[in-house]
């Protein structure tokens, strides 16, 4: 039965197993990107690193898609991190919300960038382009990513350098934070890069990786499948050219039910 909810407007009817939050903030970083966060439901429990599927209601019915959730496990609000799509079904209207507006969620979260699906390790790479950093940036002011693995290594490819501002950002928030500061200590390394204009690293992160530029500038030995693990979210072709660098240094691609040495999100491919 689907339970209607008073917005401000008018009445928005809630279809079943729908959650129907309120939009506290939104902050549009560049032309292309926002961010913005609203209220978590009480029974909602998820892993850092999964994704929920969101919506609005357009013209009556209900327009989903899959966004990873940027927030931690236990943060009380949940974030995400959105891209701008002029024509897109969901983000032509998703990226003129308002706090106080009302988003649709469905109940069930998943996903595989998620520690269970990988095997033990000492170093953890998160590969991210874009709008791919979200379940990182999850994963990141997670306590539990950090009991796991002695260093974590977070690279995030954009366009251009503004685009690289919610990566800097959750860094800053990190190191400043009343718990995660001292917890993380120097454990989290991040790697921006760009590709269209002049900045200290410049360049796609497969290159980086193919010509051991990226492991350089880390100070880091190349991928090794004894110790090292990895998570990827981007583009269709980031994510292909990655798995196959992985994969030719040794690391197996591993999954919820079957962990190994990476894992790939393939939720936003399409």
């Amino acid at each position: 039965m689907n339970a209607p909810v008073k917005t401000d407007n008018a009445e928005l009817i809630v279809p079943e197993g729908v959650y129907a939050e309120t939009v506290l903030s939104v902050t549009h970083d560049t032309d292309r990107l926002f961010r913005f966060r609203m209220t978590r439901p009480a029974g909602f429990r998820f892993r850092s690193g999964e994704f929920a599927m969101i919506g609005l209601m357009v013209e009556g019915k209900p327009i989903y898609r899959a966004y990873s959730i940027a927030s931690p496990s236990w943060d009380e609000e949940l974030e995400f991190f959105s891209i701008k799509v002029p024509d897109g079904p969901l983000t032509q209207h998703l990226q003129r919300i308002q706090p106080g507006d009302k988003v649709l969620m469905r109940k069930k979260p998943t996903g595989t960038l998620v520690l269970d699906a990988l095997t033990p390790g000492k170093r953890l790479y998160m590969f991210s382009t874009g709008t791919g950093i979200a379940p990182f940036a999850s994963l990141i002011r997670d306590p539990e990513t950090y009991e796991k693995f002695e260093e974590v290594i977070l690279t995030h490819t954009c366009r251009d350098v503004a685009e690289l501002k919610y990566g800097f950002d959750l860094v800053e928030e990190i190191k400043n934070h009343e718990f995660l500061a001292e917890l993380v200590g120097d454990k989290l390394k991040h790697y921006a890069t760009v590709t269209r204009e002049d900045f200290p690293f410049k360049g796609r992160i497969t290159d980086l990786i193919a010509n051991g530029k990226m492991f350089t500038d880390l100070g880091v030995p190349p991928l090794d499948p004894a110790i090292d693990r990895g998570m990827i979210c981007g583009s269709t072709a980031m994510l292909k050219d990655t798995k196959e660098l992985l994969e030719k240094a040794g690391l197996t691609e591993g999954a919820n039910n079957k962990p190994a040495e990476f894992v790939i999100e393939r939720a936003f491919v399409g």
